[in-house]
């Protein structure tokens, strides 16, 4: 057993008056519970998707195969999806500063990807490097939240509006430009759904009342929910007083960070050679979009790789090939960032390494960061 060098100092008061503190205030039988299930969940959901992970990994050695130009057009796609996710960030939070914005959703990334339900780990993470940064606690929090609600309403909506053209498509014609053509009709509608929602307030309202009354029947011996459409309106209004006058360029960068994660996949699959349906593409990104808001897993790991190829096989796409385009985007969009995160914070500490510490936990209300895949 290792002992401590005579002539270092032990601070025995400050350990002893830890015991007492942890002997008077022990952990309850909920706390812990409240702790261990979690990781459980995501212990058994890790067990039983980890064969769909290890399918995924092992179309590795073929990556060689594909078309190295898709491949760079997917990676240019996912960075400017980042690149639409910082801008947007840096009207949610009123900022100018890019360093403190890129290091700060980088890292926080990071920790969502691999923390189990780390969505607040990681906005927490987030929200410490930007008040490091000197920027203010309630515009931190306020323009952490708006781009979180962004974000979870625009993978919310997509598969509305991947529906139609699934039902009306053509199912015939499977080229690459009908598909690039279906994903920007889709997202240019997004955008304009955005707008209306965010100048009218009767659209979101009577959504709130489709929603309330659907959810109502389904839930009959529950107790009825009331005052959605009123709720969405006030979320709506806090949303406005955010972003202020550049609302417009925030959904629009909203539509683009989504069209251009879409491009990820589209560019992922061409590279494969493949031609699959394309409505169907864009629902597969779609669904593979909403499960990986499932905090079950860290940052949706197996649950998307095996959602997503199951969808691009029912696009018309092989067994082979659809691993091997989920492979090429979540390298994209989950490894690469995962990696990145580190780095970013780094980056971060060196430059603020003369900064005072900041004090206290971040507040309560913070929702994570929408990781869409990524946030």
């Amino acid at each position: 057993m290792t002992q401590a060098a005579p002539d270092e100092p032990i601070d025995r008061r400050g350990l002893a008056g830890q015991i007492e503190a942890q002997e008077s205030t022990p952990l309850s039988w909920k706390v812990v519970l409240k702790k261990v299930i979690p990781v459980l969940i995501a212990g058994v959901a890790l067990y039983l998707v980890f064969p769909s992970v290890l399918d995924v990994l092992s179309s590795w050695p073929k990556i060689s195969t594909l078309s190295v130009a898709w491949l760079i057009i997917a990676l240019a796609s996912q960075s400017a999806h980042f690149f639409c996710t910082w801008a947007l960030q840096r009207i949610a939070l009123r900022t100018k500063d890019w360093f403190a914005v890129i290091t700060g959703q980088v890292a926080g990334n990071a920790v969502t990807l691999i923390v189990p339900g780390g969505a607040a780990v990681g906005a927490a993470v987030q929200f410490r490097i930007l008040k490091r940064a000197g920027m203010d606690n309630d515009e931190t929090v306020g323009g952490l939240t708006t781009f979180s609600l962004l974000g979870i309403a625009g993978l919310l909506a997509l598969p509305v509006f991947a529906l139609p053209a699934v039902l009306f498509g053509a199912p015939v014609n499977r080229g690459l430009v009908q598909a690039a053509i279906i994903g920007a009709v889709a997202f240019v509608l997004f955008a304009g759904l955005g707008a209306v929602v965010l100048v009218a307030k009767s659209p979101l309202a009577w959504i709130g009342r489709t929603i309330q009354r659907v959810v109502n029947r389904w839930r009959r011996r529950k107790p009825k929910i009331s005052g959605l459409d009123h709720r969405l309106v006030e979320q709506r209004d806090e949303i406005r007083t955010v972003l202020g006058e550049k609302w417009k360029e925030a959904v629009g960068l909203s539509a683009a960070r989504l069209a251009f994660d879409f491009f990820t996949l589209l560019a992922a699959v061409r590279a494969t050679g493949a031609h699959p349906r394309p409505s169907l593409l864009l629902l597969a990104f779609a669904v593979a979009g909403v499960i990986g808001m499932i905090p079950i897993t860290p940052g949706g790991l197996g649950i998307v790789e095996a959602s997503l190829t199951g969808m691009l096989v029912l696009a018309g796409m092989g067994s082979g090939e659809a691993l091997l385009a989920t492979l090429v985007y979540r390298l994209a969009s989950y490894w690469l960032p995962l990696l990145a995160g580190p780095f970013a914070y780094g980056l971060f500490k060196l430059r603020y390494r003369t900064a005072d510490p900041p004090t206290g936990a971040p507040p309560v209300g913070i929702i994570g960061p929408a990781t869409g895949q990524s946030a």
